[in-house]
């Protein structure tokens, strides 16, 4: 998550900020490969797709641990398919989980809109939405109600 350290400093955060996007990118993915049974116990979520669990499996954790910072606990337990209701840290986490240089597709698009996030933090985290939403309808996927309410916050 190396996109939120260059952005939290281009766009100079204060520190407490800068280190809220670095804590919610380290552990956004903490239990992404756990099992499917303990992703269920831990959030009890019967219903949802099992990789949409991870989030708030690690969310639930870190509160275990004493994480406090709500923005940070919002941005990880919803990274998957984003909150209406986020402040910066949870857009940021959400940004970077999309753009992040390694994933194959789109890359050329991808990393321009990396590039903008500085300069158009508001304007690329819509267009994120937006690219994230397109994708899911092209793949037959649902989307989730905290999916449908971000879209509607910000088109």
């Amino acid at each position: 998550m190396a996109l939120l350290g260059r952005w939290a400093d281009a766009l100079k955060l204060a520190a407490p900020e800068r280190q809220a996007w670095l804590d919610a990118g380290a552990w956004h993915d903490a239990l992404r490969d756990a099992e499917e049974g303990s992703l269920r116990t831990a959030t009890g979520d019967h219903e949802r797709p099992v990789g949409l669990l991870h989030g708030p499996a690690a969310a639930r954790r870190l509160a275990s641990l004493g994480e406090s910072r709500t923005d940070v606990l919002e941005a990880v337990r919803w990274h998957t398919i984003g909150c209406s209701g986020w402040a910066s840290t949870g857009r940021a986490l959400y940004m970077a989980d999309f753009l992040e240089p390694g994933r194959p597709f789109m890359q050329v698009d991808r990393a321009f809109l990396a590039d903008r996030v500085p300069d158009a933090f508001d304007a690329v985290f819509r267009q994120v939405v937006r690219m994230r939403l397109e994708w899911a309808l092209r793949e037959g996927k649902g989307l989730a109600p905290e999916t449908v309410a971000l879209w509607n916050a910000v088109r």
